[in-house]
């Protein structure tokens, strides 16, 4: 098991964009989080399996929510050792 993370740039707080993102990526069944971050961008981290297609969650993250606009999508992988609960879920 691994980590990624997806620091997600454009229009993306206040435009219900976390709600929308969780929302898509836990009923596709992933595990992990969606948050604000102080300078406006969005951060996504997800636990990831051997051989996991990604672009799934790329098509999820930017589609985002009806009024938001993703100009941008930066992805590493984890190097801290993160916390999960068994969903998806939003982090403030």
């Amino acid at each position: 098991m691994g980590c990624a993370k997806f620091i997600v740039k454009g229009k993306v707080q206040r435009v219900y964009y976390r709600k929308y993102v969780s929302q898509a990526l836990m009923k596709a069944g992933y595990i992990g989080f969606v948050k604000n971050l102080k300078d406006g961008t969005v951060e996504v981290t997800l636990k990831t399996e051997p051989n996991q297609n990604i672009s799934e969650v790329l098509e999820v993250l930017n589609a985002g929510s009806p009024k938001s606009e993703v100009s941008g999508i930066e992805m590493s992988m984890c190097d801290e050792e993160v916390q999960f609960t068994n969903s998806f879920e939003v982090r403030y």
